[in-house]
């Protein structure tokens, strides 16, 4: 009983701070998107150019976090998490004083490997931190703050980038980023040591258990960046012609992943995380294919649909991973799905916004569409498998 109760108390410690890590750290990785055009237009590059000012912050976010999680379990997860959010915050800072394009794609990556540590062990944080059965949760308001994270960040550059530029954009981010951090670091609490067991047998393999979930961050993630590193060009360029500011309101969707990340482990408690899975996904490629439809409030709804469909994904997928990994390899565990999930960031960034640039809106849905697709047949895959390695006790998820 005291140690439930002990449990308890850490998540309602730990959820504001964590959320609060969340929200500085993806408001600053995503930033740069709503100013993709300006970027473009002051260095003279087209849309997959630009898009290497959010794709190489990712794609360094994913080399860096495996290394980061490793060291992470010397100086431990706290440490790491406050390390991660003031250093990135104060690279943001700096961003603005770029005088070329490639001095800012430098500091973009350098702010990625900063972001790495908070991203790499947050689920394993929280896993230590509140135990299993009430880990869903708790990784679901760490997900619903980095959304939340994502859509403050791109809403303040987008409004800020009218009067501003994309400079004064990017200070206002930093700006607000470093005072979510400085509460971060001052209330995160520290976890209670993990008792491990050296001699366990296996108990510290990953083995194959985990693919599905990590198919899902990388493949779903990458078809989720590469449409909004899109929408940008597309609201702002003919027939829509939309200003920075407005366009921006698309990012408005988070919202709905907020909630819907907040909810999902209760929708993988009610369906099984496989069944959740696959729902997820499905809503996130309907509302994709709502985007092609040529009204702007078809356009706006489509967003909104499939960030909430994501971002249900993203949750339940990273909360699969922090509870059936041994507790041995968890920090380990996290850390390769925060390397599929980025890995899959940038490079789907990257790939989608040159597929938008040289045909357009429509086969851009049509990737995005395959590699969701692609993500589902994975976590059936998986459901296919033994029954005494597929189903697993409620509370080793919820």
């Amino acid at each position: 009983m005291a140690v439930i109760e002990a449990q308890r108390v850490g998540t309602r410690r730990a959820g504001p701070a964590v959320a609060a890590a969340g929200v500085s750290s993806f408001a600053l990785l995503y930033a740069p998107q709503p100013v993709l055009p300006q970027l473009a237009a002051d260095f003279r590059l087209d849309p997959g150019g630009a898009s290497l000012a959010v794709g190489v912050a990712t794609a360094a976010l994913a080399v860096a976090v495996l290394p980061l999680a490793a060291l992470a379990e010397v100086v431990g997860r706290r440490r790491m998490i406050v390390w991660s959010v003031l250093a990135s915050a104060l690279i943001g800072l700096a961003l603005p004083l770029a005088p070329t394009f490639p001095v800012l794609v430098a500091m973009r990556a350098a702010q990625g490997v900063a972001v790495a540590g908070f991203a790499g062990v947050g689920a394993a944080y929280l896993a230590d931190l509140v135990g299993a059965t009430r880990l869903a949760g708790a990784v679901g308001v760490m997900i619903a703050g980095n959304s939340v994270g994502g859509m403050l960040g791109r809403l303040g550059a987008g409004f800020a980038a009218g009067p501003w530029g994309w400079r004064g954009a990017l200070l206002v981010v930093a700006g607000v980023s470093l005072l979510c951090s400085a509460y971060a670091a001052r209330t995160l609490p520290a976890p209670p040591p993990v008792v491990r067991a050296p001699h366990a047998r296996g108990g510290g393999r990953i083995g194959t258990a985990l693919l599905a979930p990590y198919t899902v961050g990388a493949l779903g993630v990458g078809a989720f960046v590469a449409l909004y590193n899109a929408a940008s060009f597309r609201l702002s360029a003919p027939p829509l012609s939309l200003s920075p500011a407005v366009a921006s309101l698309v990012f408005l969707s988070y919202a709905l992943g907020t909630a819907s990340s907040a909810a999902a482990g209760r929708l993988a408690d009610r369906l099984g995380r496989r069944a959740a899975l696959v729902a997820a996904l499905a809503v996130t490629a309907a509302g994709s294919a709502l985007t092609a439809l040529g009204p702007l409030a078809a356009v706006v709804t489509g967003f909104a649909v499939l960030t909430a469909g994501f971002f249900a994904a993203h949750a339940v997928a990273n909360a699969w991973v922090a509870a059936q990994a041994p507790p041995a390899a968890r920090g380990r565990a996290a850390g390769i799905y925060t390397l599929c999930y980025y890995l899959g960031s940038g490079a789907g960034g990257t790939a989608g916004s040159a597929v938008y640039g040289a045909a357009g809106w429509t086969w851009l849905i049509v990737l995005t569409s395959a590699w969701l697709l692609l993500a589902i047949v994975a976590v059936l895959v998986a459901g296919r498998r033994p029954r005494a390695v597929a189903r697993r006790p409620r509370q080793e998820y919820a």
